[in-house]
């Protein structure tokens, strides 16, 4: 059951590449009806297998840069050439609706909505060790040796702003990382003051008895 008279909740959840950021956000959102996914927009083509508006928004560099221009994104780069972002609208509408929200961007993006939206809760997911995250990079096997490289670097350094984030994850069982974040929905759906909404609505039941 959604109460829109509670604080809705905007989680956002960063890990470096080959952690199985994916799958986790998946899972979460399969167990919970009112958890909804932010599509981010791209201007990067679509690979095999992706679908817009499920996976990404994919849009022109014109239609990007307009909507940049106009301040429609929370938080937008550039990664390898194509532009991502999200858009303001997405996390704000959602909510008014009674829906949580979960955002799945890298950590410079995650700094920018923390900027925005200071009640937002940030999750990272690290890889169990230095040697499997260099191994699960490897076994992508479409990208060349230069650029493995490059996103093994990329990832490394994105591991390293892990100390301002709220929760940790460590992705060594995938079930039980599940269950972390599970936990961690739960407990942040349940804060004091996101339940402001629903606490006066008891006193104003009550007062009358």
């Amino acid at each position: 059951m959604k109460h829109t008279d509670t604080q809705g909740l905007l989680m956002v959840i960063s890990a470096p590449s080959g952690t199985g950021k994916t799958t986790l956000c998946k899972r979460l959102l399969a167990e919970f009806p009112d958890l909804r996914f932010s599509v981010s927009c791209t201007t990067r083509p679509a690979r095999k297998g992706e679908k817009d508006g499920m996976d990404y928004h994919f849009i022109s560099i014109e239609d990007f840069t307009r909507r940049k221009a106009n301040g429609e994104f929370a938080e937008w780069e550039e990664i390898y050439g194509h532009f991502y972002g999200t858009l303001k609208k997405d996390i704000e509408d959602m909510p008014r609706k009674g829906y949580d929200v979960v955002l799945d961007i890298d950590t410079k993006g995650a700094r920018n909505v923390k900027a925005i939206y200071p009640a937002a809760v940030l999750v990272f997911i690290m890889p169990p060790s230095v040697e499997i995250l260099k191994e699960r990079l490897k076994k992508r096997g479409s990208e060349t040796d230069d650029i493995i490289k490059k996103r093994f670097d990329k990832a490394m350094g994105e591991i390293r702003e892990n100390e301002w984030y709220d929760y940790v994850v460590f992705n060594d069982i995938m079930s039980d990382s599940v269950n972390i974040l599970r936990s961690v929905y739960i407990a942040e759906k349940n804060r004091t003051s996101r339940l402001q909404g629903r606490i006066a609505d008891f006193y104003r039941i009550t007062g009358g008895i």
